[in-house]
């Protein structure tokens, strides 16, 4: 039995020998690919899209929320979707979906049109992300797990990077409109790829009887509405806007509702019984986290690069294209790792190694400069990636294989919102702290302080010496101050940032001793 159980299997039960396992892994984890892109690439673009649809910062920031908003309502269905429909089928469906909304995305001419066609995309693409993952888990045998985990989280992780790279490049020297129309080469041929070399579903496993219509508008109403909150929250003000208020009640009394009814469900749509298993609601607990300090680190460093060093989109994506190349390239190194250590000791590791570099991202002053930022991504990467696949492995593996695909569905459900989560609350760090930390400075550069006075009269003297008069000179001296004060603000909120996230690193790391050694993984499964 045990030898049976470690042979190598054929892709999925009843597939034929021949399948190779590897085009299967190659196929789907360019799909997720795609989606992953486009979680970020068009966060470059928005200002050309401002321009160009007449619209404000505002109404255009919509194109990047409606996505997330549609992905994280798909993300918990699509066990449920490949049970109802063929894990095949219901894959390669929400490829031609993200491939077609795509081409609407490029081609719309009004706001309204683009946020539909990005509703449309993010359908299609959330059912790429977890399906890919449970695809994986599925097809390998245990002894290749982390291999193939290793070449998936190689994407997952530099899949954000790319997006702000890619895009910066396409919005700088072609148009925005290409930032999705490059998707439909890439797309048609993860179609081609997915029907050629994905084995055919078995048609005794696809799941039958009705749909429970109540539990998904339950589900989408709730999910929709928290991921809404924390999209538009800050610039509504948070709990001071009747809207967001609105939202957070249709969230709470909708997910309350909607958990209440899958657990008294003998057929629910999102089993939540496999939170049962202690790893995986460690581990997605983990997992937000980790997805905090991937999505929230490349939330601050562009916003610091742009707005602080005067960095182009362009130049910002190749800041952080070093990032991007480690984490990809580390990834055989921590599959091999893998295999030969406990992956909770590896995720503390990697929990230290990121710890390092968020310390040194916390030391940011205005002469910061690219060769400053340089290595502490590059050690931010390397230790996020140390964390990530350990993760997979020790969340996913000791699961039963008739759970994995609900499970990797709920798992990259906290990994998106986690990196919701740390944008909302970086954001609001962000303000707020600045804020605080320019009036602090104030407060020490009183009226009366020998050495703003002092600094006040040089600058006044050099304008004078230009020609200007006393008053005039004056003034320009207090601009130029108020300059001063308002850039270091700014960069000790920045610094708090870093230091909020190592804060929820520490604060979570310990969850680690509730996870599986994630040796007893599945080798091989049907949906």
């Amino acid at each position: 039995m045990a030898e049976a159980a470690l042979a190598a299997p054929p892709a999925y039960a009843g597939a034929p020998a021949s399948v190779n396992r590897w085009l299967v892994a190659v196929a789907v984890a360019l799909g997720a690919l795609l989606e992953i892109v486009d979680t970020s690439i068009v966060n470059v673009a928005l200002t050309e899209m401002q321009n160009s649809l007449g619209a404000t910062l505002t109404q255009v920031s919509w194109v990047v929320s409606s996505y997330a908003i549609a992905n994280v309502i798909i993300l918990p269905l699509t066990a449920w979707l490949g049970h109802r429909f063929g894990k095949k089928r219901y894959f390669v469906f929400s490829l031609i979906a993200f491939t077609g909304a795509s081409v609407l995305c490029g081609v719309a001419h009004t706001l309204p049109m683009l946020i539909v066609a990005r509703v449309l995309q993010g359908l299609g693409g959330g059912g790429l992300l977890a399906k890919a993952q449970s695809i994986l888990f599925e097809t390998f045998p245990k002894h290749e797990q982390a291999m193939a985990q290793g070449f998936f989280s190689s994407i997952v992780i530099a899949g954000p990077t790319i997006g702000p790279t890619l895009g910066g490049y396409i919005v700088t020297n072609i148009n925005w409109r290409w930032i999705f129309f490059i998707n439909v080469p890439l797309g048609i041929a993860a179609v081609l790829m997915c029907l050629a070399f994905l084995p055919p579903d078995v048609a005794g496993e696809r799941e039958r009887g009705g749909v429970d219509w109540l539990a998904i508008a339950l589900l989408a109403a709730g999910v929709g509405s928290l991921q809404t909150v924390l999209e538009e929250g800050h610039a509504e003000e948070w709990f001071d806007s009747p809207f967001i208020l609105a939202l957070s009640a249709v969230a709470a009394v909708s997910l309350a509702l909607f958990v209440h009814r899958e657990l008294s469900s003998k057929r629910p749509i999102v089993d939540l019984r496999v939170l049962r298993h202690r790893s995986l609601w460690a581990g997605s607990l983990l997992s937000a986290v980790i997805g905090m300090g991937l999505y929230g680190t490349l939330f601050a460093v562009p916003i610091f690069a742009q707005s602080l060093l005067g960095y182009t989109s362009q130049q910002t994506g190749l800041l952080l294209l070093p990032g991007a190349l480690v984490s990809a390239f580390s990834m055989p190194l921590v599959a091999r790792l893998v295999s030969r250590f406990d992956p909770r000791a590896l995720i503390v590791a990697g929990g230290l190694i990121l710890l390092a570099a968020l310390f040194q991202l916390h030391q940011l002053t205005p002469m910061t400069g690219a060769d400053d930022l340089f290595w502490p991504l590059i050690i931010r990467s390397f230790g996020t990636t140390l964390m990530f696949l350990p993760l997979s492995m020790a969340t996913l593996g000791p699961l039963p294989k008739s759970d994995i695909a609900a499970a990797t569905g709920l798992y990259s459900l906290t990994r998106q919102l986690g990196g919701s989560v740390g944008v909302a609350v970086l954001t609001t760090v962000l303000a707020d702290r600045q804020a605080f930390h320019r009036a602090v400075l104030v407060s020490d550069m009183g009226a009366s302080d020998p050495r703003t006075l002092e600094r006040i009269a040089a600058y006044a003297s050099a304008f004078v010496a230009k020609g200007f008069d006393a008053v005039d000179a004056r003034n320009k001296a207090l601009h130029i101050l108020d300059g001063i004060v308002n850039l270091q603000a700014a960069v000790m909120s920045f610094n708090d940032t870093f230091w909020v996230t190592a804060v929820l690193v520490i604060a979570t790391l310990p969850l680690v001793f509730l996870l599986g050694k994630g040796r007893g993984g599945p080798v091989s499964a049907g949906h």
